[in-house]
C-alpha cells in the first residue's frame, strides 16, 4: 500500500528532492511587518529583506484546517505519515495532530494518519523526512517506517554554528549586553537540538573557523557507522562555506549520502547570514 510523506516548510529540503520523492510540504506563513509571504518564498528575496529589516520577520504554524485540507488532497487509498517541526519550537506538530483528528472524525472511512514530532528543525527535520520518503518509495510498511522514524528521531544529531549574533539578539534569544560583548570578542555559538526539541548552546568559541572545527569534532564524538547515515548541511546565504564544511566532514567521516541546502525563513531568521547547520541520521 502506497505511503505519502508529509512535512512542513521548516524542513528546508531542496525542491528537487520533494518532487523526486513525492513529499508534500506545507509552508509556514512568514510576516515581514505588513508584508506577507510563506516559507516557500524566494530565498534570495528573503535574505535581502532580512538584511535590511529593523524587526525580525515572524513565522507562524499552518492552521489545523490547512493540514486537514492537505491530508484530504491525496488519494484516499494512500497512507499518510506526517513528520513535523519540533513541538519545542512551534505549535505546528499540534496543529498537524488536530488536522489528522478532523480527517478521522469527518471521514472515518479513510486510512488512519500518523503524525510524528521530529524534535528537530531545518535539515534536522529534513534528513528524517528524506529517510522516511526513501523507505516509502522502496515499499516499506507503515509499521517499519514508524519504528525506524521513532528510532531516528531519538538518534539524529543536529549542530549549528552562528556567524553573527545580531539576529538571536534581535529575536530576544540572547541578552543584548552579553551579545554585544560576545560580538566584540568574536565569540561564536556552537548550538545543538536538545532531546526535548529545543535549541541549546554547547560551546562559545572564538572565531568561526574554530567553531566549525569544534562542530566537526562533535560529529565524531556523537556518531558511528557513518556510511549508513545521511548527512545534511544547511547554510544561511553562504553556499561556498557550506561546501567547504562538507569537504572537511567527508575527509574525516565516510558519509555516502549528502544533502546541501539553503536554510529557509523559519530557522534562517535566527541564524542570520553565514550560519551553518549539520545534521545526520
Amino acid at each position: 500500500m502506497a505511503i505519502r510523506i508529509f512535512t512542513d516548510g521548516s524542513s528546508d529540503l531542496p525542491k528537487r528532492i520533494l518532487e523526486q520523492l513525492g513529499i508534500v510540504q506545507i509552508p509556514l506563513p512568514v510576516h515581514f511587518e505588513d508584508e506577507h509571504f510563506d516559507s516557500d518564498m524566494d530565498l534570495e528575496l528573503f535574505y535581502n529583506k532580512l538584511g535590511s529589516a529593523s524587526v525580525l520577520p515572524k513565522t507562524c504554524s499552518p492552521s489545523p484546517s490547512t493540514f486537514f485540507n492537505k491530508f484530504m488532497s491525496v488519494d484516499a487509498n494512500e497512507q499518510i505519515l506526517c513528520i513535523a517541526l519540533s513541538s519545542g519550537l512551534s505549535s505546528t506538530y499540534h496543529h498537524a495532530v488536530m488536522g489528522k483528528t478532523m480527517v478521522e472524525e469527518e471521514h472515518p472511512q479513510r486510512l488512519p494518519i500518523e503524525v510524528l514530532d521530529s524534535k528537530n528543525a531545518s535539515l534536522g527535520l529534513g534528513v528524517l523526512v528524506y529517510k522516511a520518503a526513501r523507505m516509502a518509495k522502496e515499499g516499506h510498511s507503515m509499521h517499519d517506517l514508524m519504528q525506524t522514524m521513532k528510532r531516528s528521531i531519538a538518534e539524529v544529531k543536529n549542530y549549528f554554528v552562528l556567524d553573527t549574533l545580531e539576529n538571536v539578539i534581535k529575536g530576544g534569544r540572547l541578552d543584548r549586553v552579553r551579545g554585544a560583548i560576545a560580538s566584540v570578542l568574536n565569540i561564536k555559538l556552537l548550538m545543538c537540538a536538545s532531546e526535548e526539541g529545543t535549541l541549546e548552546v554547547l560551546e562559545k568559541v572564538r572565531g568561526t573557523q574554530n567553531a566549525i572545527k569544534k562542530m566537526i569534532d562533535r560529529i565524531g564524538e556523537a556518531g558511528h557507522d557513518f556510511e549508513k547515515k545521511v548527512l545534511a548541511i544547511g547554510h544561511s546565504n553562504c553556499e561556498e562555506r557550506a561546501h567547504e564544511v562538507m569537504e572537511m566532514i567527508l575527509k574525516r567521516y565516510p558519509f555516502k549520502d549528502v544533502i546541501v541546502a539553503e536554510m529557509g525563513p523559519v530557522i534562517g531568521t535566527y541564524a542570520g547570514k553565514g550560519g551553518i547547520l549539520v545534521s545526520f541520521a
